[in-house]
């Protein structure tokens, strides 16, 4: 199979045209056309397309995947990481591809009654960009979908201090020991959560050494608890 096949392959199974990988790589749509008809085994833009096609480079040329083979029992001495090409920077001034959201972010914020007391919003400001085709895979609606940044330890080891979240507004169905968004008494969290007979609701850490569970009736539920929505995806740089 050539190069420009398994390009193909890896565009369709993202559910990109020709015209939305050209832009991801920096390519017209005629040349992602003319790739994937050729028999060839070179690209100049060899990097770009792996990194918009979230394949390795060694695998577009070769159709070899050394990560998947270890995953899959392969020898201890295949590397533990791969160059997948550049980063794509955009500012605020970069326009949206057609295949782009920009997500507000959940903040905490002062009442206006004062008294230290908070309450969650959504902060129309500050924006994250996701590709609506990331948002579908993961099956979370753009109108639905918001971001927010974890403060503390609580959840150490997966979602350290500083990780910034995806939160999926459309999933409040708890599904226990899933991990959810919640404004309990207009405090920013994000817990394990688990339902309790009689309407009551469990939170659990990650760092339970530090945070142990918390149980909460179903009045209190009511009165102080509202869950925002499922996490689907973290990110954090370290």
């Amino acid at each position: 199979m050539a190069l420009g096949q398994r390009v193909k392959i890896a565009r369709e199974a993202m559910g990109l045209t020709q015209e939305d990988l050209g832009r991801r790589a920096g390519m017209s749509q005629a040349a992602i056309g003319a790739l994937e008809k050729r028999d060839s085994q070179h690209t100049k833009k060899l990097y770009e397309l792996a990194s918009a096609l979230n394949k390795s480079p060694e695998y577009l040329l070769t159709g070899s995947n050394k990560i998947e083979q270890k995953l899959k029992g392969g020898g201890a001495s295949e590397p533990e990481a791969e160059w997948l090409g550049p980063m794509d920077a955009w500012d605020s001034d970069t326009p949206l591809h057609d295949d782009e959201v920009e997500l507000p972010l959940f903040r905490e914020v002062e009442m206006a009654a004062g008294e230290g007391r908070t309450q969650v919003i959504e902060n129309h400001g500050a924006k994250l960009r996701f590709a609506k085709s990331t948002l579908r895979r993961a099956g979370v609606d753009p109108d639905n979908a918001g971001c927010a940044v974890v403060r503390g330890n609580s959840m150490d080891r997966i979602i350290p201090d500083g990780t910034t979240i995806g939160v999926d507004k459309g999933s409040a169905a708890i599904r226990d020991g899933e991990i959810y968004a919640i404004d309990h008494g207009g405090m920013f969290r994000v817990k394990y959560v688990y339902r309790m007979p009689g309407g009551g609701l469990k939170l659990s850490s990650e760092n339970e050494a530090e945070h142990p569970p918390e149980m909460y009736s179903a009045d209190q539920v009511k009165d102080a608890i509202r869950v925002i929505g499922r996490i689907f995806w973290w990110s954090v740089l370290r």
